[in-house]
C-alpha cells in the first residue's frame, strides 16, 4: 500500500482508474463508528510529527460534545528538512481529499478547511483543481470545503495556530486542543478572544475540530478500501505502515522516499540518498528541529517511533538532515536556535526571551570562544519552556541540549580557539525539489 506515485495523477478519471473512490463509497455505507474502528485496527499514527494514534484523535472529536464539528487539513508544512506533504499534493491530491472526506463522515463534520501557505502555488493549484473535479462529480456532497492560504510562519503549521489563521488571525497557538476548542468556538479560553458565533453554531460552542496533516489523510483511503491488514503488512507492530522520508544536507542525492517504518537510517542515507557527499564521514543526524540529534554511530537505528526514542532521538515528520564531519556542531546548534527564536510568537515570554538568550550565548561561544556562556545557556534551557502553549520551546530545549551534550569536543575546540570546521550553514527550509537537490528558502 503506497501513497506516493512515481508520476503525478493528473485527473479524477485517472485516480478512479487506479481504484480511487472505493474508500469513500465504503465509508458512507459503514458509518462513523465502523470507520474509526478500521482506522484503529490499522494502527495508523499521525504523520505530522507527534505520532499520535489517528483513531484516538478521531474518536476524541466524536466524543467531545458540541453541535458543530469541522475537519482541517494541515498542509502548512514548514519543518526544516521536510518536503513530503507538498510532494504528496503534487503527485496525488485526490487521495488527500478522499481521506479528508472520510474523516468528515467519521466525525460528523459538514465543513472542511485546507490550510496551505500562500507561497505554495503549485500545491494550491493542484488542490483547487482536484476539488473542482470532485465537487463536479458529486464526491463532496454535503461537505463544504475551503482552501485557506496563510503566512510563511513556522507556527502556522502548529494545529492551533493553524485554526487561528483560518479564523483570520495571526498564527498564535492556543492553550486548549482543537477537539475541545475548535474552529469558531464561542466559549473563550483564557488568553484568547473568541470570534463571533456563526449562524447555526451550537449552544455549547466548542465546535470540536479534527486536524490531521496531508500524509495522515492520504493513508486513509487505502486503509478503508483494502483493510487494515494490508496497511499493517509494512512497518512494525507498534509503528505500522509506510511513511515518506525526506533526506537532505550533506547527501549525494536529496529527495523524498516512501519506505516502511522501521527501515534503518543507514538504508535511507546510503540506498536512497546515495551516502554522504564527496565520500566524507557522517557526523550528525537531525530529525528536523523537533527532536534530539544523533551521532553517526547510531546510523543503524530503525526509523520507527520506538527505536528512535530508545536511541535518544525521534522520528518527527521523518525529515532527516545529515551532516558530515566537516560541520561544527556548535554552528548547527546556533542555526537551529536562531530559527526557533525568530519563529517564536512571543505569547509565552519565557520562550521568546530565553530562546533569544540561548541564541546569543551560543553565538558568543562560537565567535569568541566564551566558555562563560555555557552556564547561562544551561539556565535558559531549564526555563525556556515554562508555561509553553505549543511545542516550540521544548524543541529549543531538546535540540540545543542534545547537540551540546553529544558533541562536547566542538564546544571545547571553540573555547580553546582551535575550531577549523565549517560554519557557513544554510538552514534547510526546503522551498523546491529540483532533480536530486533541494532549493533552500533564503
Amino acid at each position: 500500500m503506497t501513497i506516493l506515485p512515481d508520476s503525478p495523477v493528473t485527473s479524477l478519471d485517472e485516480y478512479v482508474a487506479h481504484g480511487g473512490g472505493r474508500a469513500l463509497e465504503r465509508a458512507r455505507a459503514l458509518g462513523p463508528d465502523a470507520i474509526i474502528d478500521l482506522i484503529a485496527a490499522s494502527g495508523l499514527r499521525g504523520r505530522g510529527g507527534a505520532g499520535f494514534p489517528t483513531a484516538r484523535k478521531w474518536r476524541s472529536v466524536c466524543d467531545a460534545g458540541g453541535t458543530r464539528r469541522y475537519v482541517v487539513v494541515n498542509a502548512a508544512e514548514g519543518e526544516p528538512g521536510t518536503f513530503k506533504d507538498r510532494l504528496l499534493i503534487r503527485r496525488n491530491p485526490y487521495q488527500l481529499l478522499e481521506g479528508m472526506a472520510i474523516g468528515a463522515i467519521a466525525v460528523g463534520a459538514l465543513d472542511a478547511y485546507i490550510g496551505l501557505k500562500a507561497k505554495f502555488r503549485p500545491e494550491t493549484e493542484r488542490v483547487t483543481g482536484a476539488l473542482r473535479e470532485m465537487a463536479g462529480a458529486g464526491w463532496l456532497e454535503g461537505l463544504d470545503v475551503s482552501v485557506v492560504q496563510g503566512p510563511d510562519d513556522y507556527l502556522y503549521g502548529e494545529e492551533t495556530g493553524l485554526l487561528e489563521v483560518i479564523e483570520g488571525n495571526d498564527a498564535l497557538p492556543r492553550n486548549v486542543p482543537p477537539y475541545l476548542h475548535g474552529l469558531f468556538a464561542t466559549r473563550p479560553q483564557l488568553g484568547w478572544n473568541a470570534t463571533p458565533a456563526e449562524p447555526g453554531e451550537g449552544v455549547a460552542g466548542d465546535n470540536p475540530t479534527l486536524v490531521n496533516n496531508v500524509e495522515t489523510f492520504s493513508h486513509v483511503p487505502a486503509i478503508i478500501a483494502d483493510g487494515p491488514e494490508a496497511f499493517r503488512s509494512a512497518g512494525t507492530a507498534r509503528s505500522p505502515g509506510t511513511t515518506l522520508f525526506t533526506a537532505c544536507g550533506d547527501v549525494t542525492r536529496a529527495g523524498v522516499w516512501e519506505l516502511p517504518l522501521g527501515t534503518s537510517l543507514r538504508a535511507l542515507l546510503e540506498d536512497c540518498a546515495g551516502g554522504v557527499r564527496d565520500g566524507r564521514a557522517l557526523k550528525m543526524i537531525c530529525s528536523g528541529v523537533s527532536n534530539p540529534v544523533l551521532r553517526a554511530e547510531l546510523v543503524d537505528t530503525a526509523t520507527d517511533y520506538e527505536s528512535l526514542a530508545d536511541a535518544g532521538g525521534g522520528l518527527g515528520s521523518a525529515g532527516f538532515i545529515f551532516y558530515d564531519d566537516t560541520v561544527c556542531a556548535l554552528a548547527v546548534a546556533r542555526m537551529f536556535s536562531t530559527f526557533l527564536n525568530v519563529s517564536s510568537c512571543g505569547q509565552c515570554p519565557p520562550c521568546k526571551i530565553q530562546s533569544g538568550v540561548i541564541t546569543e550565548a551560543l553565538a558568543a561561544v562560537e565567535v569568541r570562544g566564551d566558555g562563560n556562556q555555557l552556564p547561562r545557556i544551561e539556565r535558559a534551557l531549564l526555563t525556556v519552556a515554562d508555561g509553553n502553549r505549543c511545542y516550540l520551546a521544548v524543541e529549543e530545549q531538546v535540540v540545543v541540549a542534545s547537540i551540546l551534550r553529544r558533541f562536547p569536543e566542538d564546544v571545547v575546540a571553540h573555547e580553546e580557539g582551535r575550531c577549523t570546521l565549517r560554519h557557513d550553514l544554510a538552514l534547510p527550509l526546503l522551498d523546491e525539489l529540483t532533480g536530486d537537490r533541494f532549493v533552500y528558502a533564503v
